[in-house]
This record gives C-alpha cells, structure tokens and sequence, in this order.
C-alpha cells in the first residue's frame, strides 16, 4: 500500500504542477455553474407560474426538475473532460522513455496501475466536491430530498471511475496523448449511445444493449434509486478496464 501510495502522491503532484487539473477543473466548474443557474431559473419560472394553482405547486419537485438533468449534464461534461485527465499517465512514460524504468522497478504491475488510478480518482473527486457547494443554495433556500443528491453524486463518482479505467487502459495503448484522449472518448461515447440504439432493438439484444449502456445505469441513480446491478456494473467496468491496462503492460514488460 505504501507504494501505491508513494506512485499516487507522484501522479497528484504532476496533475498540479502543470496547469492540466487546474483547467480541466475551471472549465468543469465553469460548465457545472452554467447548468446549475440555468435549472435553478427554470425551476423559479415554473414556480411562478404554478403558484396560482396550489394543486400543480404541490408537485413542483427541485429532485427531478433541477438535479435529475444536472446530472445528466455534468455526466456528459465528465465524458468530455476525464479523457483529457488520463491521456498522459502512462503515454507521458512511453515518449519520455521512462516507462522501462518504471517497469523494471521493484514496484509490481498492480502498484504502478492502481497508484495512477487513485491518482485520477483523487482528482475526480476534487471536481465533483467542488461541485457539490452549489447544493448549499439549494439546501439553504429549497426542501430538495438529501439521498437523490448524494446518491446522484455517488453515480457520478462510480460513472467517472469507470472513464478513468477506459482512459487509463488507451493511455497505455500509445505514446500519443491526444490519440489516447480521441480513443477514450470514442470508446465512452460509444457506451453511452448504446442506450439509443436498444430503441431499435428487439428481446435479448435490447436487454443487452440496455445493461451496457452507462445511460441506463446511471439514469436510476440520479433518481435516488441505489440498485446493486448499477453499482456492480460500474465496479465491473472499472475492474474490466484496469484488467486490460494490467495485459498491456505485463506484455511489454515481458518482451
């Protein structure tokens, strides 16, 4: 663990020293803010205009009308910024010539991947907690429901843990950062429209189609509806993906 750790605080500093992190979080934050004002303008128009009739005031729901596609928003923001985060951490190693000497280290191929993993997920979590204190408007001024939001949140967190997973195992495809960057977010994209396509399907294939969508799983969460299937999914995703980083690097360590 000590290892991982030492790799982890290596990957942390190198996200912080360079202006990597600090822009890709401004332009998430930026982009989450815009969303954010926007639904809570909606959400007081439509307030206005219902409160003449106390029947459809009653069903005026913050959860569903603010949250629900904030989520949605800042899960396709995160589709467009974790490639950006994870394009450099094992092809920076390969155009620097670094990654024989990372190889060939005492440290195993499970420290050096899990080390840069918790790295990106460190940084994750950064941006979706800075995030999070635009919920204090909400909670300070409204009556919104606390396990929609946290449980919201935690499909955030496990949706962009299994980017990283997807961008950590084309980092270690390439020495190219933006190939790395175009190839995850191809593949990403591909699993979120997936969910579009099962509309066209039919019996086993749209069941399919549906339980590899990351839409699907991630629709239930932000509704507060916590379903182990979901859960699983994305911690299967996540394993799957750094299952794939580990062959692609056991083989080149090997050769």
């Amino acid at each position: 663990m000590k290892n991982i750790w030492s790799i982890c605080k290596k990957e942390i500093k190198t996200y912080f020293t360079s202006p990597i992190a600090y822009v890709a979080i401004t332009v998430f934050l930026v982009l989450v803010g815009f969303f954010f004002y926007s639904l809570i303008l909606w959400f007081n128009s439509q307030s206005l205009q219902m409160a003449r009739n106390p029947y459809y005031y009653q069903q005026l729901n913050i959860n569903q009308m603010v949250y629900s596609p904030l989520f949605h928003n800042i899960s396709i923001i995160l589709l467009l910024m974790i490639p950006l985060l994870t394009m450099r951490l094992f092809s920076e190693e390969k155009k620097r010539q670094t990654d024989e000497l990372l190889y060939t280290s005492p440290l195993s191929i499970n420290q050096i991947i899990l080390g840069k993993y918790f790295a990106s997920l460190i940084v994750l979590l950064v941006m979706l907690g800075l995030s999070g204190i635009l919920s204090i408007f909400t909670f300070a001024h409204g009556n919104p429901e606390i396990i929609p939001v946290l449980s919201g949140y935690l499909g955030l967190f496990l949706m962009g843990a299994a980017f990283m997973a997807v961008g950590i195992f084309f980092s270690s495809l390439t020495e190219n950062q933006i190939v790395s960057a175009i190839l995850t977010f191809g593949a990403l994209l591909l699993f979120w429209i997936l969910n579009w396509a099962s509309y066209s399907a039919g019996g086993f294939w749209k069941d399919v189609l549906n339980y590899l969508s990351f839409f699907q799983h991630f629709d239930d969460l932000t509704r507060g509806i916590l379903d182990t299937t979901d859960i699983v999914y994305y911690l299967s995703f996540s394993f799957f993906g750094l299952f794939l980083t580990h062959s692609v690097i056991q083989s080149r360590r090997w050769r």
